[in-house]
């Protein structure tokens, strides 16, 4: 590798790093303060910057908004593909897709409440591309629950209607969790592993293919830092 190379690849992580802290500050404050309740003066002086600073990144609020629109649904995406491409049966790329993607619900809380609430201020393109980004991962889940219905794993009406369903169980949590509540994130998603589970009913023990061993658990509540 170049000497140039080099430097150009570390120009790019310093702006993306840069860009990475603006848009943490600015959903802080979107957070608390609400996006029109915010100003970009507010995240310069959060970040002890000049205005000008946060402009040479972003051309306005709104892109900043955008940026952290995007970040739940694009890492939700990439965890989906990653599950989907491991080997196991439909309910282990299902509960696996609904492990992942619960985490990164939880650990990106602020951004995706944001997104929940400051869609409107979104502009009409923006608002576009991430519900289509969202209708494209509502479509893949929905594909490994057709196979799994033919496979004679799931048992279900509606598969894209569940698929979205789904994803308003997990995209819900984002609106209540409490980093310091009664429930721990682990029993958090144990228990929307569950609620799918019974959501597709799950008859794995019926096929051959993994035992269904629900009736063996115990409630999330009593179960603390367990996994599924």
């Amino acid at each position: 590798m170049t000497a140039a190379h080099t430097g150009k690849n570390l120009k790019a992580e310093l702006a993306d790093f840069k860009r990475r802290r603006i848009r943490e500050e600015a959903s802080h404050l979107f957070f608390r303060h609400g996006y029109e309740g915010t100003t970009i003066d507010a995240i310069a002086d959060q970040l002890q910057v000049t205005k000008p600073f946060i402009y040479s990144y972003y051309g306005n609020k709104g892109e900043i908004l955008y940026d952290i629109a995007r970040v739940g649904i694009s890492r939700s995406q990439e965890a989906l593909e990653a599950c989907l491409a491991a080997p196991g049966t439909n309910w282990d790329r299902l509960k696996s897709v609904v492990d992942q993607v619960t985490r990164i619900v939880v650990e990106n809380q602020e951004y995706i409440v944001v997104y929940q609430r400051e869609e409107k201020n979104l502009d009409a393109h923006q608002a576009r591309s991430i519900r289509k980004q969202r209708a494209l991962f509502d479509r893949q889940l929905a594909r490994v629950l057709v196979s799994g219905q033919h496979s004679g794993e799931f048992q279900l009406d509606d598969p894209r209607l569940t698929a979205n369903t789904i994803g308003g169980m997990m995209s819900w949590v984002a609106l209540w969790y409490q980093p310091h509540g009664h429930w721990a994130k682990a029993e958090i998603i144990t228990h929307v592993i569950r609620g799918v589970e019974r959501l597709v009913a799950y008859r794995g023990s019926a096929v051959g293919t993994t035992a269904d061993t629900t009736h063996n658990r115990k409630s999330p509540t009593k179960a603390k830092g367990a996994t599924a």
